[in-house]
């Protein structure tokens, strides 16, 4: 039996707003085993929400671990992994390290209002819509990323410096699972 052979499933990690999840199916695409646990949502002040990355990181790791030992699985059975997630929540975290500089900023979150309503009063309104085919608006991970850069004391001086990497919640799990060896998004 040749390596791929042997590789009979793929998980698949679905990091929602409110908890982690792991499913495991087989090469007929039926469910084999899944898991799913919650993590806590912070809301610092009205409008605004995070949670917190290692949580998520921690709560995704038990979803796999779990689903793997319910389907009596080892990980080199394992042909692929995909995950979903609540796309533009953002983290930036210190690229030596891995370690979180905030908390991530929830897609819900609507602490970068006056940003974005600065960037429209700037007129850069149709520039970013052409640029980017985006609406100017909190929900997106721009802002965020700006808010943070802004509020977390010497975080711009260290992204200059390339001390700190930046991605939507898919992002910063890939480069926990690959031990910091991938940044995509």
């Amino acid at each position: 039996m040749t390596d791929t052979e042997n590789k009979n499933y793929i998980i698949a990690l679905d990091q929602g707003t409110t908890s982690s999840r792991a499913i495991i199916f087989d090469r007929d695409a039926n469910v084999v085993s899944s898991a799913q646990s919650e993590f806590v949502q912070h809301y610092p002040q009205p409008g605004w929400v995070e949670h917190d990355p290692m949580e998520i990181f921690a709560t995704q790791t038990a979803c796999m671990t779990k689903v793997l030992a319910q389907a009596n699985l080892h990980h080199n059975q394992i042909a692929a992994i995909g995950i979903t997630n609540q796309r533009e929540t953002t983290v930036v975290w210190e690229k030596d390290t891995g370690r979180p500089i905030y908390n991530a900023v929830v897609w819900q979150c609507r602490r970068s209002t006056e940003i974005c309503q600065q960037l429209k009063r700037d007129g850069l309104e149709d520039y970013i819509r052409d640029t980017t085919g985006l609406v100017i608006d909190p929900y997106f991970s721009g802002s965020k990323l700006k808010w943070i850069l802004d509020h977390v004391e010497g975080s711009r001086k260290r992204a200059r410096r390339g001390e700190l990497l930046f991605g939507t919640v898919d992002s910063w799990l890939i480069w926990k699972f690959t031990g910091g060896k991938v940044h995509v998004t």
